[in-house]
């Protein structure tokens, strides 16, 4: 009796997740009689129409704010991986003389983040605003990954190192041939954590960027649902364009996609890099 409750729950909660999801895949491709009669939203659409995607991509905005997202997501990401691996592991050695005040310093900037205003004013100071580089460097290093980092490599064995060391091999060396070699898992989680956030934010477009080329897909996004604009009605004309509701759950489509598409190939790295490195620390 009490599997059959927890299956019930377990389906119930499934339900709760999947269903909204295939509702917005559902209305972003039923055809617009169907989704007009039913107030909005196709839980399961009639006939299968294209017609939302193709307004957002008629225009396009959508092409190069997607264009813009998934520069700064792949650059952010292989940029933040290379910092954050190279500070974490400087920060595991217990040779490095100036390790704990800068691992302070990495703790305190976890527990008191700076304002909007001064970060603000920090990339004006660097004459970042209206850069697509604004985007990615005040937001390359976050502290919870370096020290998820720093954590994996204190825990590699130690011998490792030693005997690379004794063979005459660099720190560097020792690093780019024994250490990340030995750090696909970890590597695997904070790259995707990363690459999440890349994706996934507006706010620092919205803060720094006035030149709508430069927008990225979130951002255009947040601005079309919320301003109920028309993407690509220039092209196709007003009596040839699909219901809002249907443009509105094609363009979350088009911005959930990406990321689900890449977490299969993390999956299996997934559970192993986090307790790796959170835990043994």
């Amino acid at each position: 009796m009490i599997r059959v409750l927890k299956g019930v729950v377990l389906l119930v909660f499934c339900a709760v997740v999947i269903i909204p999801f295939v509702a917005v895949i559902s209305t972003s491709i039923a055809p617009n009689k169907q989704i007009t009669e039913s107030g909005g939203l196709v839980l399961l659409p009639e006939s299968v129409d294209f017609a939302a995607y193709r307004s957002l991509f008629a225009g396009g905005v959508v092409t190069q704010a997607l264009g813009v997202s998934v520069f700064v997501t792949v650059v952010g990401t292989l940029l933040s991986l290379t910092v954050s691996c190279l500070l974490a592991y400087a920060l595991a050695r217990p040779s490095f003389v100036a390790g704990r005040p800068i691992l302070l310093v990495v703790l305190f900037s976890m527990l008191f983040s700076p304002g909007i205003i001064p970060t603000y004013l920090v990339v004006k100071g660097a004459g970042l605003l209206d850069s697509i580089w604004s985007l990615i460097v005040p937001t390359m290093i976050s502290a919870f990954n370096v020290i998820v980092l720093r954590a994996f490599f204190m825990n590699l064995p130690g011998e490792l190192t030693e005997s690379a060391r004794m063979d005459g091999a660099s720190e560097l060396k020792i690093f780019g041939y024994v250490v990340l070699p030995l750090s696909k898992a970890v590597l695997s989680v904070v790259g995707l954590f990363y690459a999440v956030s890349y994706w996934n934010a507006f706010f620092s477009a919205l803060l720094y960027l006035n030149d709508s080329r430069l927008w990225p897909l979130q951002l255009v996004l947040r601005t079309y649902v919320i301003n109920d604009t028309q993407l690509g009605s220039a092209e196709l004309g007003t009596e040839l364009l699909p219901p809002q509701a249907s443009i509105q759950m094609a363009i979350l489509v088009v911005s959930i996609v990406p990321i689900l598409l890449i977490y299969p190939f993390l999956q299996r790295h997934f559970a192993k890099g986090v307790l790796t490195g959170a835990v043994k620390g």
